[in-house]
């Protein structure tokens, strides 16, 4: 049986030889440094159909080498399957392509070790800069990322090494509680605790949505339980079960619940149906996210929308001032009813 050798790689000389012209000329136009050259734009697009014609691919790391900048962006996100997080890889990438950078994004799974790893891939690929989204050790990754002079910026959740930006957590939890509270007072005629579930109690984003929540109640002077509040974590199974153990426990449910996140509201939702507690009427909630799905659920929700491109503006605002400073910008959220 006879071996096939691969075929023969194209390379700049072979582009070179093809276009009449020099390989510097073609390593120019393929790393876009084509016009400082002056090389007309005629033989620009000459040699960039060829390269397609001859299926060429740029050595990326390559090419990094011999450039003082790789114009390449990095992202670290936690999840994906999240209306919120899914935005935010979204207009990083708008945002990025626009300055002519090359966005790289890799989901982490809110698990340290991966952040970790994904960082150390990312410099690998010597990143200009790396946006932290959501990292459960923010400055570890600033840490990772300076030891190789790379610059970083925290967005979602901060961090205290390197500039971030997040969402006013605790203003949006304080009027999404208010809206609440007061909707359980207008159906039922009297005040009462409301019901905390989701989110991680050690992480700042939740400890300040946990702070907002009770200063809502003692403005109303309404007393909330520490049973009451049920940072189980994100996970819709972690919601559910939440929820079933506060029923087994408790004489009586709560009429309104501050739902921490939709990946969590779809374990509270999941928990009423099959438990059949709330066969009366779906009680009032409020989800700090945002799904416009979620006015199938009827008119008993309020949302918080975390204001997304004023977050990424900020993020490439600091990118472009070249900012290191390690200071926090909050962005003000938007509390909406939806239906």
């Amino acid at each position: 049986m006879t071996r096939t050798s691969p075929p023969k790689r194209t390379t700049i000389y072979d582009l070179a030889e093809l276009a009449g012209t020099s390989a510097s000329a073609v390593s120019a136009v393929l790393n876009g440094n084509w016009k400082k050259r002056r090389i007309s734009a005629k033989l620009a697009e000459k040699i960039t159909k060829l390269a397609e014609e001859q299926g060429y691919a740029l050595n990326m790391q390559a090419s990094v080498l011999r450039r003082d900048r790789s114009k390449i962006i990095g992202m670290i996100v936690p999840k994906y399957d999240n209306r919120y997080f899914g935005s935010i890889v979204e207009q990083f990438e708008a945002l990025a392509r626009e300055r002519g950078l090359f966005p790289i994004v890799t989901c982490t799974r809110r698990d340290p070790a991966l952040e970790v790893e994904a960082a150390r891939a990312m410099l690998s690929y010597q990143v200009d800069c790396l946006i932290a989204t959501g990292a459960t050790d923010p400055d570890r990754i600033v840490d990772l990322c300076a030891a190789s002079g790379v610059r970083t910026v925290n967005l979602d959740l901060p961090g205290s090494r390197a500039p971030s930006v997040i969402s006013d957590n605790y203003g949006g939890a304080l009027e999404l509680t208010r809206r609440v509270l007061a909707n359980c007072e207008r159906e039922y005629g009297e005040k009462a605790p409301l019901l905390f579930v989701g989110g991680r109690g050690t992480d700042h984003n939740t400890i300040e949505r946990v702070r907002g929540f009770r200063d809502a109640h003692a403005q109303a002077g309404v007393t909330v339980d520490e049973s009451l509040i049920m940072t189980c974590g994100y996970a819709p199974d972690k919601a559910e079960k939440a929820m079933r153990q506060m029923a087994e426990n408790a004489s009586v449910l709560p009429r309104g619940m501050f739902v921490n996140s939709t990946i969590s509201l779809e374990g509270v939702m999941r928990w009423i149906r099959r438990s059949g507690r709330y066969a009366d009427g779906v009680p009032h909630l409020g989800c700090f996210d945002w799904d416009p799905f979620v006015a199938m659920l009827g008119d008993h929700i309020e949302m918080v929308r975390q204001d997304v491109p004023k977050m990424l503006e900020a993020v490439f605002g600091i990118i472009d001032a070249g900012t290191t400073d390690p200071a926090v910008i909050q962005i003000p959220p938007i509390v909406e009813k939806i239906g």
